[in-house]
């Protein structure tokens, strides 16, 4: 039984020890010579504009957990799109109501003006 997750086991071991000598040999070979402007924070090659701790609207949370939501559909309907042959009406009566459901969100959130951007 483990001698079929033993390639597996191999893969994540020969990374780890890649990722830690990497990094363990980096840190004992490489330059130490901290400066100003080695330590300034790059802004697309421009000179950074304003403080790091500003807030930011409510609204791209709301949109970034919206996006999430709709996006989650597409790894729902992957698997049914595999199996659709399989799963027969039952298969495309589930999807139809799962898809009517997520519809209902959507216009609830539109009614709700959770889109609109002022």
């Amino acid at each position: 039984m483990l001698g079929v997750y033993l390639p597996i086991i191999v893969l994540v071991a020969v990374a780890v020890i890649f990722g830690l000598a990497s990094l363990t040999f980096s840190s004992l070979i490489g330059q130490k010579k901290p400066s100003a402007v080695k330590l300034a924070p790059y802004e697309c090659g421009c000179e950074p504009v304003g403080s790091a701790r500003e807030r930011f609207s409510v609204k791209f949370y709301i949109i970034a957990m919206l996006f999430i939501l709709f996006d989650i559909e597409a790894v729902f309907m992957y698997p049914w799109s595999v199996l659709f042959k399989r799963l027969g009406i039952f298969g495309v009566v589930e999807m139809g109501l799962f898809i009517v459901i997520l519809f209902v969100g959507y216009i609830y959130v539109w009614k709700k003006g959770a889109l609109e951007w002022e």
